[in-house]
């Protein structure tokens, strides 16, 4: 279960625009990478950086520190393999914080009274 200062480094890490960007298009498949097919091992979701920094005007050393802040923050998995990094997204780090902006709205009600108990909404 993520704790407070996890989801806190995650909304960090996406706060950034070009991080932004990267998670983004590495979990919805907007990176295709020539995957070895020679190397089962290698998830088919995944993409290589090298073919993430080809849709940037960043050096590969820059991209680089993007994907290690968000590796750290939890939002992606970094697999390497022969002389390439894989990149795929953290399917249940997703997924768990996905399940506290639902439980949020579930509980709008609730929570707006705790956070707004004397705020009259017209």
């Amino acid at each position: 279960m993520l704790d407070m200062q996890q989801k806190i480094k995650i909304f960090k890490a996406l706060g950034n625009e070009t991080r932004f960007l990267i998670f983004k298009n590495v979990f919805t498949g907007g990176y295709v990478c020539s995957i070895d097919s020679k190397n089962p091992k290698v998830n088919p979701h995944s993409t290589c950086v090298t073919t993430i920094a080809q849709h940037f005007e960043f050096s590969l050393p820059t991209i680089s520190k993007h994907l290690q802040l968000l590796r750290e923050a939890g939002v992606v998995k970094m697999q390497k393999k022969a002389n390439k990094i894989y990149i795929e997204p953290n399917i249940e780090t997703i997924r768990e914080l996905g399940s506290c902006f639902t439980n949020l709205v579930e509980n709008f009600e609730n929570n707006r009274e705790l956070f707004f108990d004397d705020v009259v909404l017209k």
